[in-house]
């Protein structure tokens, strides 16, 4: 498994819910979310909160799997992107680093299109 951030994170730490949300200013996230794709972290890398590089955790879950119903079925029927959530701890056991990321201008437009979403009030994230 998968979990893209921009936090820098030591082997062995617990990812756990009720911290602040990668992707959304003063909100507390309840679940934690990983996925089985690494465009789906690469993703999460680029688009989290924070300064710094984007970095990508191979993590191992502690409890329950659910899709994540941000993307399954809302933008991709079944689940594609292998994106998951819990209410479990996830820790961290290495990082990857040999990664590419998407274009500057790719980054752009899909925060660009997440800002228009927020601005005509759909931009909602079901946590």
């Amino acid at each position: 498994m998968l979990h893209g951030t921009k936090a820098h994170l030591p082997v062995g730490e617990l990812l756990v819910p009720g911290r602040g949300s990668n992707f959304e200013t003063g909100r507390t996230a309840n679940h934690v979310y990983v996925t089985q794709t690494l465009d789906a972290a690469v993703w999460g890398a680029e688009l989290a909160a924070g300064e710094g590089p984007g970095r990508i955790y191979i993590v191992e879950p502690t409890g329950a799997l659910e899709d994540d119903p941000n993307v399954t079925d809302k933008k991709f029927p079944g689940n594609p992107t292998r994106s998951y959530r819990t209410r479990e701890p996830v820790k961290v056991v290495g990082e990857l680093t040999d990664w590419e990321g998407h274009s500057p201008e790719q980054v752009q437009a899909m925060r660009d299109g997440l800002a228009e979403l927020s601005r005509q009030g759909r931009a909602v994230i079901d946590d």
